[in-house]
């Protein structure tokens, strides 16, 4: 189960053949470049490549009239001047003789990706085309778009793979209307859309692009729009919109983002559907960030640590008041949203007035301030890639004796290693629990694999201890690693493992400990929580406490620690150790204890080694002392932790 990689270059065959600025961004260089990335990069090296094949009439037609379908075959045998004319009767549209030829293999390329994926053939995949599609509707080409490719997918998937749930998510800066109007009516279909908006100023300037567009008739709750009404959205705008709006309703229903960006993105939806993802490209026109974002996002597929995300983690106060207004307008249809508290919509959205729309092309001062942003980005970019080079061992496991029951993915390497026995007794000697031989033993493989992790060599671990020792070898690893290299650490322990006493606030250590009796803050960097008891109150428990707590710590390692009695499912245990794969950039150590079963380890090993994590089974609603919880530690870390927010409190 690898990565598909789906292509034809006949797609590169359009392009524009008269002078119009509005139209020549869409260019095939966009595919070009990126795929020279993706081979310097050695990714595409890795993936399986297949060749896209021609979409039928037939499958054309499940999202498009018979008569749109006929009107662009005869473009092929149309002069430039009649192409032309053509064209003028769409909005930011060119035709060419090759565009039926193009268009057909831009669906065909994504329904083999459905396939490959659907059937097992690969785990997820990457379809590179043009024209791209997410903007055109029945009988109507639009936005540099010819037929959706990403609808006809979904239909195709239903009706010839049964699938009843699918998540679309249209990351681009144009909001996909034509995805909107094809399934607006459909609770089969969960689309997500986050789109540059200002106030329905930006092109395509709708009023059904603004978050109060919720779907109709069975479809109510099954659009979600987050418009983006101001520009220079961030790495911490994008997160928080996947924590507190996507995530959340993903799992009920079973503009200046930087490249690295899209790898944390991806790397949060291949928690869902068992890693099932299909990615299109569709948007994207500054060829260098273009190439690099597809990288990115062929990189966090393929199973690879994201690197850490750059700037402050602090949402602009515009996206949140954005992500409160989709809250608001969605809560009425989503029990995770009602449980949550949405607050009141601040603002609604106003309708675009008569000739205001903006077009396609940034006027010369905006695209300046466009290019010199995302060259800065890039330079970031290359920066981190030097800083954070891939480590040569993805998953390392140290175990205290050789378990046959562990099923260990292909690649993930049994470490035997240990650190000296006098350093390790050093380290020892302040708790009696670890005197004992098979302690002392276990500590040393800890911190032998522990040092593999910091210095590069590894990206992810895990090991296991004797249950006496699981608090005194948590807290040794906790000094270790703050005395062997890390900034800033968080660790995650889960069950009956207490704060060490001698660990101070000074800003290195984020300790969060899942399990206690009462919900507490003893000090911003002290945070303890029960256990919620249901699906959903986990759901919440992760994705509005613990990963906006770790986003916005930015740690560059994170330990989690399954003590005695954690009482977590396996599927649960797996899920919390594939977030937290994000912030750190892949630094993730989990400890187990030694009567942690082999399938506990083995689910771990996996998901550390990029794998999705199982289900954790139907949706239950969050019992009511579990909600109050998470809503008085969110009061009280807010001011501290910005990405807990998810409205803007000063408003």
């Amino acid at each position: 189960m690898g990565t598909a990689l789906v292509y034809h270059e006949d797609m590169t065959a359009t392009r524009l053949l008269w002078d119009d600025p509005e139209c020549e961004i869409e260019c095939p260089e966009r595919l070009t470049t990126a795929l020279e990335r993706l081979q310097q990069h050695g990714l595409k090296q890795r993936c399986l490549q297949l060749i896209a094949r021609e979409a039928s009439e037939a499958e054309l037609g499940l999202v498009h009239s018979p008569e749109y379908v006929a009107l662009l075959q005869g473009t092929q045998a149309l002069g430039t001047r009649e192409l032309q004319a053509l064209s003028k009767e769409y909005d930011a549209v060119y035709l060419h003789p090759s565009t039926f030829h193009c268009a057909r293999l831009a669906v065909g390329a994504a329904l083999q990706l459905v396939d490959a994926v659907l059937t097992g053939a690969v785990r997820n995949g990457l379809a590179l085309v043009r024209p791209p599609g997410h903007h055109s509707q029945r009988a109507t080409a639009n936005g540099f778009c010819v037929f959706n490719n990403v609808a006809i997918a979904a239909k195709h998937a239903q009706q010839k793979h049964g699938l009843r749930r699918i998540l679309i998510v249209d990351w681009d800066v144009h909001h996909g209307q034509g995805i909107q109007y094809i399934f607006e009516d459909d609770p089969s279909v969960l689309y997500f859309s986050w789109h540059r908006y200002e106030h329905g100023h930006f092109w395509p300037c709708l009023r059904e692009s603004d978050a109060d567009a919720v779907g109709r008739g069975r479809g109510l709750g099954f659009t979600v729009n987050l418009p983006w009404n101001q520009v220079g959205m961030g790495n911490a705008d994008y997160v928080a919109a996947f924590l507190h709006v996507l995530l959340p309703l993903a799992f009920e229903g079973q503009m200046l983002a930087t490249p690295e960006c899209f790898a944390h993105l991806t790397h949060l939806l291949q928690v869902l559907a068992g890693g099932r993802v299909c990615a299109v490209l569709e948007g994207g026109y500054h060829l260098e960030s273009l190439s690099q974002s597809v990288c990115m996002m062929v990189r966090a597929l393929l199973g690879d640590p994201a690197l850490p995300l750059s700037g402050p983690m602090e949402p602009h106060g515009s996206a949140l008041e954005s992500l409160q207004c989709v809250r608001a307008a969605q809560a009425p249809h989503w029990v995770s949203l009602q449980q949550q508290g949405a607050a009141p919509v601040l603002s609604p959205g106003t309708p675009c007035p008569e000739g205001r729309p903006s077009p396609l092309p940034l006027g010369e001062p905006q695209f300046k301030a466009v290019v010199t942003q995302a060259a800065a980005a890039l330079s970031s970019l290359l920066d981190q890639l030097r800083l954070h080079p891939t480590p040569p061992v993805r998953v390392a496991v140290a175990l205290i004796a050789p378990d046959t029951g562990l099923a260990l993915p292909p690649g993930v390497l049994c470490e035997e290693g240990s650190l000296p026995q006098e350093e390790t007794q050093a380290w020892a000697r302040p708790h009696e629990a670890l005197a004992q031989d098979g302690a002392l033993t276990a500590l040393g493989k800890v911190l032998y694999l522990l040092d593999r992790i910091l210095d590069g060599q590894v990206s992810s671990g895990m090991a296991a201890t004797p249950v006496p020792a699981a608090a005194a070898t948590l807290d040794v690893a906790v000094r270790y690693g703050l005395s062997h290299g890390a900034q800033r650490l968080l660790c995650v322990a889960v069950g009956q493992l207490d704060r060490p006493p001698g660990l101070t606030d000074d800003g290195r250590n984020l300790w969060l400990n899942i399990g206690v009796e009462e919900a507490a803050a003893p000090s911003m960097f002290h945070v303890s929580v029960p256990l919620p008891v249901t699906t959903g109150g986990f759901l919440s428990c992760a994705l509005a406490l613990v990963l906006p707590l770790a986003y916005s710590f930015q740690p560059d390692l994170v330990l989690v620690a399954l003590g005695p009695a954690h009482g977590l499912r396996d599927p649960q245990a797996a899920l919390l150790a594939a977030l937290l794969r994000g912030p750190a950039g892949g630094r993730v150590f989990a400890l187990v204890d030694e009567e942690s079963t082999p399938q506990l380890a083995t689910v771990l090993a996996r998901v550390l080694n990029g794998e999705a994590p199982p289900s954790l089974g139907p949706f239950s609603m969050a019992a009511p002392e579990d909600t109050q919880a998470l809503m008085y530690l969110r009061g009280r870390l807010e001011p501290r932790w910005k990405m807990l927010q998810c409205c803007d409190l000063a408003a």
